[in-house]
């Protein structure tokens, strides 16, 4: 099946090929009865513009690269859903890659998308990321950057992330609450700044006004780590009475050990997660959780995405605010 072209119209319709390309763009000069002329011929071949051709004239493929440490991540996932969202509405379409927390993946996602002449970026960091110089260099070729959730301490970028020292806070509060005795704080990837960030914000506030509470803390950076903490911990002849978990991947890690060794929630041993919402409603009793909105967060970088392509490139840090959601488990 031939593809139709501009040239095919045009010999269809006898114009120039000049004054068919003007009436599909609602050109002034060309007249009212043409364009509907040749409107109506477009769609009748299934008339479709050359993207590359258009790509190559104006610069802007209308695409936007979106890299991620893990798709399969929930709370990537519905980040991933809101971006899809607004670009739908804005003429834009997505490139989606991850890194799996691998510098070399995420370098060659970023060539990959100077190649496709992406219209800008949207970046999580890889847990061990190093050179952050080559997101400048997208910056200094006018594809705009905006990090998201795991961003670089540098101010020198675009950064939306959760409010993540209010959100260790707010599981602190709920643990105080509780009146615990004995808690086991488990923390994701030691090297991310968002871990360091809640880590800091959660130790701080247990000190400052639970001082008398006994806190043990960790990392997991999965949730097969996550599962062998805890079997470690509640083995001892002290049990832990209170366990907070990060991340989603450690709260499923968590959850296993206290499956199988029948621990009674929220008598035997409480829990409390830093979630997107979707994992500790599997549970029952219903999980307790910091609500961190991956939807929300994608809805702010989409709004700092357009701002930085009409030329603003405005360099801020951006918070998107969490909310507890109670559960049965404490």
């Amino acid at each position: 099946m031939t593809n139709t072209t501009l040239k095919l119209l045009a010999q269809q319709l006898q114009l120039s090929i000049s004054t068919v390309s003007r009436a599909l763009k609602d050109h002034p000069d060309i007249s009212a009865s043409t364009k509907a002329k040749v409107n109506a011929l477009a769609q009748s071949m299934d008339y479709e513009p050359n993207a590359y051709a258009i790509q190559l004239r104006t610069q802007n493929s209308k695409i936007l690269g979106v890299i991620v440490p893990a798709i399969s991540n929930l709370f990537y996932d519905s980040f991933i859903a809101a971006i899809e969202e607004e670009s739908r509405k804005n003429g834009y379409a997505l490139m989606i890659l991850q890194s799996s927390h691998n510098p070399e993946n995420e370098l060659n996602n970023l060539k990959i998308f100077r190649q496709n002449r992406v219209s800008g970026v949207f970046a999580c960091l890889s847990s061990s990321a190093e050179n952050i110089e080559v997101y400048q260099k997208m910056n200094d070729r006018d594809i705009p950057v905006v990090f998201f959730d795991i961003v670089p301490k540098d101010n020198k970028f675009t950064k939306v992330r959760m409010a993540d020292e209010r959100c260790a806070i707010m599981a602190a509060e709920n643990i105080i609450k509780r009146n615990a005795k004995k808690v086991l704080a488990i923390f994701g990837d030691e090297n991310l700044s968002i871990t360091q960030k809640r880590k800091a914000a959660f130790q701080k506030f247990m000190q400052d006004f639970a001082p008398k509470i006994h806190c043990s803390y960790t990392n997991a950076a999965s949730t097969k780590e996550a599962e062998e903490v805890m079997k470690k911990n509640t083995h001892k002849t002290q049990k832990i009475d209170t366990v907070f978990c990060m991340t989603d991947e450690i709260l499923i890690g968590v959850m296993r050990t206290i499956q199988e060794l029948e621990l009674k929630i929220p008598t035997d041993i409480g829990v409390i997660s830093i979630s997107n919402g979707f994992i500790p409603n599997l549970y029952y009793p219903r999980i307790s959780y910091v609500e961190t909105s991956g939807h929300e967060l994608g809805k702010l970088a989409f709004v700092q995405m357009m701002a930085n392509m009409k030329g603003g490139k405005t360099l801020t840090e951006l918070t998107v605010e969490a909310k507890f959601i109670a559960g049965g488990s404490m």
